[in-house]
């Protein structure tokens, strides 16, 4: 998911078009496409309903594409700080395209699968990410973009019990694990993944598939339809980045506190060490982190005053030291929270901070993130 937008007179439609509309949605630009932000029972409920029941959300707008030949894995390791050749099969992993000075051009999820490499990638981001990964390693292997391939989420602690109604054998996979499944004769995809933190699944299949499944899904009474607000206050609950906000092509998987993200094989005591554009100051942060300028952290306020972006951050004297990227009232905590960069003397669990709010400071502590614990079914 990404913060990026575009005019009313260039906007595409998703398969799901017609039922959004059906549905009541409040559709909004988003990602260069009419996108539902809420219907009619509202974020706060749709955001409640995927945290204690299934919520179904459309996410078509996002790009998939294959990669494809015996040098695939190769190709794509040299793009990214991740261990791709490792990968088993029908795994999936989180991966960072950078630039040469260490910058996130785009975050993404992708899954080896035997006979091609499937990417997941942002929708703001998919024909420039297209563009790169063509022009670095098109002459290694296929790239191949999905465009008729629709993308639906099923994100909730009932999620796994309404799919499996459907298609028997899908509660079999665990997290960060997919496999190939049929409906109705049609060709889905299927990862046991997501962007809230619940258990769920992220579904690809043939756009021209998508209503009937879709609709299958909201005839199940554990499932409601679910927007583009409570989708973005989900992932800011599970302490998840959006990419334009939170991580971009100024911040260095370091700097956004993505560590995780880069395997040991690819770190300077690797065997597969470096090979990445910007790995030389990449691997330079992960040794010497104390030489960082700027970490990313959570807050939580400590009054119930939303803080959102790109509010300005304050110590004690008055001095600034950074600034919000993501903020809101969160719907499972009733309590303001937010990601935020900020200098690394601050960085620290329990570090107290002011947030400047329509000139008034909010005092705020850094704390660990996820905000509200993860469900992810790990078998």
């Amino acid at each position: 998911m990404t913060a990026a937008t575009s005019s009313d007179s260039d906007l595409r439609s998703t398969p799901l078009f017609a039922l959004h509309q059906k549905l009541g949605a409040r559709m909004v630009p988003f990602a260069g496409y009419s996108m539902p932000v809420q219907y009619p029972q509202g974020l706060m409920a749709e955001h409640l309903h995927t945290r204690k029941a299934a919520g179904l959300f459309d996410v078509s707008h996002m790009g998939q594409l294959l990669l494809r030949g015996p040098d695939a894995a190769a190709a794509l390791e040299s793009l990214m700080p991740v261990d791709v050749i490792g990968l088993g099969l029908h795994k999936q992993r989180y991966g960072l395209l950078l630039n040469e000075q260490g910058g996130i051009l785009d975050d993404l999820m992708f899954v080896n699968r035997g006979d091609d490499l499937f990417l997941i990638v942002n929708g703001a981001c998919k024909q420039a990410d297209i563009a790169h990964i063509q022009a670095h390693i098109g002459q290694r292997c296929e790239v191949i973009p999905l465009p008729d391939r629709a993308l639906l989420a099923l994100q909730g602690p009932k999620a796994a019990s309404v799919l499996e109604r459907l298609i028997p054998g899908v509660n079999t996979l665990v997290f960060m694990t997919g496999n190939h499944f049929s409906w109705q004769a049609q060709d889905f995809y299927i990862t046991r993944s997501g962007y809230t933190g619940e258990d769920g699944f992220e579904i690809s299949l043939p756009g021209d598939a998508a209503q009937a499944f879709a609709e299958a899904l909201l005839a199940q009474p554990e499932v409601a339809p679910v927007g583009l607000g409570a989708r973005n206050s989900l992932r800011l609950e599970a302490g998840l980045c959006l990419y334009g906000n939170d991580i971009d092509t100024t911040t260095t998987p370091v700097e956004g506190a993505l560590n995780w993200a880069i395997q040991k094989v690819r770190r300077s005591d690797g065997e597969r060490e470096g090979g990445f554009p910007g790995a030389s100051i990449v691997l330079e942060q992960l040794q010497n982190p104390e030489q960082l300028k700027r970490k990313r952290v959570g807050l939580i306020a400590l009054e119930r005053i939303p803080v959102r972006e790109p509010a300005v951050l304050e110590n004690m004297d008055g001095q600034h030291i950074g600034h919000i990227t993501s903020g809101l009232l969160s719907p499972t905590l009733n309590q303001p929270v937010a990601l935020a960069y900020v200098e690394p003397d601050y960085a620290t669990a329990g570090t107290e901070i002011f947030a400047m709010v329509r000139g008034k400071p909010v005092p705020m502590k850094v704390v660990a993130t996820p905000f509200v614990p993860t469900n992810y079914f790990r078998g």
